[in-house]
């Protein structure tokens, strides 16, 4: 069900603001810096890359795989409940809140992680995980309710170039500050990394008020029950069996949640596959990285065009096979320029892959729902799942070839399985009406 907008361009653009905020996370934290620095500062006291984590010895790059797998599983766990509460309370903005919150105060938590303290870096780090995710589920579900079908896609789009645009700013801040510490006043390059953390904090919550300050708070006019566990979990069991009954959201979903394994391992671990595998330096992954991030803003907006000629199921067959190439192509990759050739590839078909997704499994919801945080809530848990398997994968298969290069050919198959079910869905032109469910 749509909402009556009094200044819907205005709420639009807060919409997307979010991205812009909350994007940084995923570039500073997930992608680049941090990954570089915990691989510097987690070497073993005789200099190998095991770590002691909790009395436990485990390779430090394995762990940080593991650590992120931990958090998406607790998003996945509880995210449905959550979202069942959200929309049968009409609290979809306080939780998208919390989250945040609890996310930008963890990435300044990071600030005070110097190797010694690891446990306290890994916590703070799947913490920040969580905040990141959580808030997420609640923020996509504005997306059907604030927008018209046809605006979807390129509204989609219009979010994440905006995340990747602000990401890129604040990252080659972050990247003179590590290299030229001097210009800033600052010591050196390991408190330069560490500053950027908690500017990263700070810039999430702040540009968070955007849209804070900007989305409906209840459009729906719920009113809140003291008996809200109760109700939000009838309100996730409603939507589930709804979800049941859309065969072309079943499948979509089956699809997306085997390419989503592949594309969320690529995005947090590429920077750890080119630091291990090539051995380069970390300005030269942040570069790698750089090159992504401008390609994708490009790409977010030519595969929503391709969809609008060809339709999304055709647009997004197109970008898994230049997937499944990709994952071919990283097992011979061999020096800095191959690596960034692949990054060029990846970023094209990156943003393109993430905004189609979201914007596609909105036209599946039936038109008339109220409930889209708890229909968001099955897409994200999707998503998160991939994320738990494709990075537990990715980091186990590497502990028993002792080689990304197999982790990474192995994502191959994941896109293979998500393109066979992809070739399943009929994408309706229309948005589901009740009748359909």
């Amino acid at each position: 069900m749509k909402l009556k907008l009094s200044n819907k361009s205005k709420v639009q653009g807060a919409w997307a603001m979010y991205d812009w905020a909350n994007s940084v996370y995923s570039l500073v934290i997930t992608s680049t810096i941090f990954p570089v620095y915990y691989n510097s500062v987690t070497k073993g006291i005789d200099g190998s890359d095991k770590v002691d984590f909790f009395g436990w010895q485990v390779v430090n790059t394995v762990l940080y795989s593991y650590s992120i797998s931990f958090s998406f599983l607790v998003i996945a766990i509880f995210s449905p409940l959550l979202s069942g509460i959200a929309d049968a309370s009409g609290k979809k903005l306080f939780f998208m809140k919390l989250f945040a919150y609890l996310g930008s105060i963890s990435c300044i938590g990071l600030f005070f992680f110097e190797g010694d303290n690891l446990e306290f870096g890994i916590i703070c780090s799947v913490m920040a995980s969580i905040g990141y995710a959580g808030s997420i589920v609640f923020y996509n579900a504005y997306l059907p309710e604030i927008a018209e079908e046809h605006e979807y896609d390129f509204l989609s789009a219009r979010g994440f170039a905006l995340g990747y645009i602000g990401s890129v700013i604040l990252l080659v801040f972050n990247l003179l500050m590590i290299q030229f510490p001097e210009w800033f006043g600052v010591s050196d390059g390991s408190f330069a990394a560490r500053f950027s953390f908690l500017i990263t904090g700070l810039w999430w919550a702040g540009f968070s008020q955007i849209p804070f300050r900007n989305l409906p708070k209840n459009p729906y006019k719920k009113e809140f029950e003291r008996k809200f566990l109760l109700k939000g979990y009838k309100e996730i069991r409603k939507v589930f069996a709804q979800v049941r009954e859309i065969p072309v959201m079943k499948r979509f979903l089956a699809s997306f949640f085997f390419y989503s394994m592949g594309v969320q391992t690529v995005m947090y671990l590429a920077a750890s596959f080119g630091d291990k595998e090539l051995g380069l330096p970390g300005d030269q992954l942040i570069l790698t990285v750089l090159i992504i991030q401008f390609v994708a803003i490009g790409g977010s907006y030519l595969f929503a065009y391709v969809s609008k000629i060809f339709g999304n199921k055709s647009s997004l067959m197109i970008m898994v096979l230049i997937w499944i190439g990709i994952c071919g192509a990283a097992y011979y990759v061999y020096t800095v320029y191959d690596f960034y050739a692949l990054a060029f590839v990846v970023g094209l078909v990156m943003g393109g892959i993430q905004s189609l997704s979201r914007s596609t499994f909105s036209k599946l919801i039936p038109v008339e729902t109220t409930d889209h945080a708890s229909f968001f809530s099955f897409y994200d848990v999707t998503e998160k799942m991939a994320i738990v398997i494709g990075t537990f994968s990715y980091g186990a298969i590497e502990q028993l070839t002792g080689s990304m290069r197999n982790s990474a050919l192995s994502l191959g198959v994941f896109f293979l399985v998500g393109l066979g079910f992809l070739l399943l869905v009929t994408i309706p032109k229309k948005s589901i009406s009740p009748q359909m469910v």
